[in-house]
């Protein structure tokens, strides 16, 4: 299969994708995005978003967290 990039920008994400080290090759790239592609749009979670899911759970369970409220005052003092 051969795959034509017409986005000018799209073809330089993926060049400096490979200049940068991060994949072997233009098709590496590719192969990743569709990799990602498909898995985000099976709307299954992968074992560590559940777990922090699940972590974060336990937290507000055991009162570790703060509602939207206390999170924008928290913030406010913060920046």
């Amino acid at each position: 299969m051969q795959i034509l990039l017409e986005q000018p920008d799209l073809e330089r994400f993926v060049a400096d994708q490979v200049k940068a080290g991060n994949y072997p090759s233009p098709e590496a790239v590719v192969e990743a995005a569709v990799a990602d592609l498909r898995d985000n749009l099976s709307g299954e979670l992968d074992d560590e978003t559940v777990a922090a899911i699940n972590e974060a759970e336990d937290q507000a369970d055991r009162g570790e967290g703060m509602d939207l409220d206390a999170f924008r005052v928290h913030m406010s003092k913060h920046i």
